[in-house]
């Protein structure tokens, strides 16, 4: 039972990781296999050796995830194939709600194969300058041998730094891997957190490290021989000096015993065989090469043009006049601000980026949107934790002696979204189960006055019937906030005989002192809570999920239930754990996480 939920919740990531990896390694074994077994390599390899394959395979590999690292942070293509994918199975649809794990996914394989690419180019520049003074036993040095182009360093003398920074595969391979450093080493979450705005500075890198990856290999270093074909079956050969191609291994094995690759008795042979015509036909000047051109270009073009069009419309999108109509303060240093655009339109648990230009001219920064579509207005919940959350809160008036400010007052707002999160789809569920830890809480303030709003019409008929919400929080300041849209939810479904629709669970679980527990013991009997004003009371510590999610399969049986969280990583772990643990044949519960 297990293990077919295993498959619902987990399966999409694990196929979608077994077909990522699966072309990742089938791209490196074949671009491995045609640099070491092509004949228009072979002299290349002489010069190379093993090296170029593994140099060969890794960029293909590289190719291909940069290709594909831009298509999980188009938001607005994401938005646009969850909405044009609803006839799909949700398992498959909850795939694109992972699309920021995605992209960490492809930027570490980036990271990988950049490492590998690098290493074994170092190598091949060491090879590139050493093989003007490797000698074989007859004294001939490695180039000699060689068709005259292959070696791009013009003769002996140079050092392998001084030809590195002279090509242009060298320089831009420099600055790639500069630019994949910072932005890879800012996004580690505590320096991400503490410091968002190097974060995301540095993250638009990005298009530095895509010009450089695009002109990396335009010197063509990389040379094949292009008029490469195996000698004909029918030997001796009249006029084998006059054959326009040539055999790359039968010429080499003539022209030069190099580190014992051809034994002296093979030589001999070559020479009893063909006889005086095979020095003319092995002549170095029958041997030409070419180089491959570029090739990024053709992996990232594509993707390139769409993140170009995904930001030209958030650009024009986020252009569009904001007007901001309210400015609410809350108790736990949070902000309210409903805002009104022409044309927007969301869904409930939706999100958005905002940008105050005065404050971070180029610092967007994501909100859940805490008002529902029913509403004629749209709002975010910004809670003062951060240098730019207090320059906000300061310029709207809140926490200065100026007080609140007229609309013509506020600061400009620019407004880039709404994008859509797994948090729509509850109201495709029969049963929902919401689950939010401390301010993770905001994408269900949109949901539940939905959901109230939904209920009060009797035009409205709704697929869900039935709503557990939890609410876990550490302190009980943080129930300040959001305590007064609890109650007013709660008293409107009483009133409209809709009581038991949505049944909430607040947990507790630390912050009470000698007083606040004194007030509990006082008012244990009174019908309302005494710290959220609920009818249903508050319960200390945290939810026991062992005991919950068999009592929710027992109550709802035959049904999927779906379980939506969003909050810290550990909390997301338990529940997708216990999701699993809980299923049945009968009734599966099914994991959302909230991801921005």
């Amino acid at each position: 039972m297990v293990k077919c939920n295993w498959i619902v919740n987990d399966g999409p990531r694990f196929l979608f990781l077994f077909l990522w990896l699966g072309t990742n390694v089938g791209l490196y074994i074949g671009f491995h296999l045609k640099f070491s077994e092509g004949s228009e390599f072979y002299y290349l390899r002489k010069l190379l050796l093993d090296a170029l394959a593994v140099a060969r395979g890794s960029a293909a590999c590289l190719n291909f995830n940069c290709m594909l690292v831009l298509f999980p942070v188009c938001r607005n293509l994401i938005s646009m194939f969850r909405g044009s994918c609803r006839c799909t199975p949700r398992s498959i649809r909850r795939l694109l709600d992972k699309n920021i794990t995605i992209h960490i996914y492809i930027a570490l394989a980036i990271v990988f194969w950049t490492a590998i690419h690098t290493g074994s180019h170092m190598f091949n520049y060491r090879r590139f300058v050493t093989s003007w003074t490797l000698k074989n036993q007859q004294g001939e040095t490695i180039v000699t041998l060689l068709p005259d182009g292959l070696n791009p360093v013009g003769g002996p003398g140079n050092s392998e730094s001084e030809v590195m920074f002279t090509t242009i595969p060298g320089i831009t391979g420099f600055v790639i891997i500069i630019c994949l450093f910072l932005m890879v080493t800012s996004s580690i979450e505590i320096i991400r957190r503490s410091f968002f705005e190097v974060f995301w500075y540095t993250h638009h890198l990005f298009v530095i490290f895509f010009v450089a990856l695009i002109i990396h290999g335009i010197q063509g270093l990389v040379q094949g021989q292009t008029n490469t074909a195996s000698l004909p079956s029918n030997m001796p050969i009249p006029d084998l000096q006059n054959y326009s191609s040539q055999d790359p291994v039968v010429c080499y094995a003539f022209n030069a015993e190099v580190f014992n690759d051809v034994d002296q008795g093979s030589r001999n042979e070559l020479k009893n065989v063909y006889g005086n015509q095979l020095p003319m036909y092995c002549n170095k000047r029958w041997g030409k090469v070419a180089p491959g051109g570029a090739q990024t270009w053709k992996w990232v073009v594509l993707p390139l043009a769409l993140y170009l069009v995904e930001r030209l419309v958030r650009f024009w999108r986020s252009r569009q006049q904001v007007v901001v109509t309210k400015v609410v303060s809350h108790p736990s240093n949070v902000l309210e601000i409903q805002m009104k655009r022409r044309g927007f339109q969301a869904e409930a648990g939706q999100y958005v980026f905002l940008q105050v230009p005065e404050i971070r001219y180029f610092e967007w920064h994501p909100f859940t949107l805490t008002s529902s579509p029913e509403e004629d207005f749209f709002s975010v919940h910004i809670r003062s934790l951060g240098d730019w959350t207090e320059k906000v809160a300061k310029r709207c008036g809140v926490g200065t002696d100026t007080g609140f400010q007229q609309a013509f007052e506020m600061p400009k707002i620019l407004i880039d979204g709404p994008f859509g999160t797994c948090s729509e789809d509850i109201f495709k569920h029969e049963v929902g189960m919401a689950v939010g830890a401390g301010i993770g809480v905001t994408p269900f303030s949109s949901i539940l006055k939905s959901c109230w709003y939904q209920s009060l019409d009797p035009n409205t008929t709704m697929k869900l019937k039935k709503v557990y919400f939890f609410w876990i929080c550490p302190e009980t300041g943080a129930f300040e906030w959001f305590q007064s849209l609890l109650a007013s939810i709660e008293e409107q479904m009483m009133e409209n005989g809709n009581g038991d629709f949505i049944e909430f669970h607040i947990h507790l679980t630390k912050g009470w002192d000698f007083k606040t527990a004194q007030q509990i013991y006082m008012q244990e009997e009174s019908e309302s809570d005494v710290i959220t004003g609920l009818q249903q009371k508050t319960i200390y510590g945290r939810p026991n999920w062992d005991e919950i999610f068999p009592e929710l399969a027992r109550k709802h049986p035959g049904i999927d239930i779906g379980v939506f969280f969003c909050g810290p990583k550990p909390l997301s772990r338990t529940l997708h754990k216990k999701c699993n643990e809980h299923s049945t044949n009968s009734t599966r519960f099914l994991y959302n996480k909230e991801n921005f």
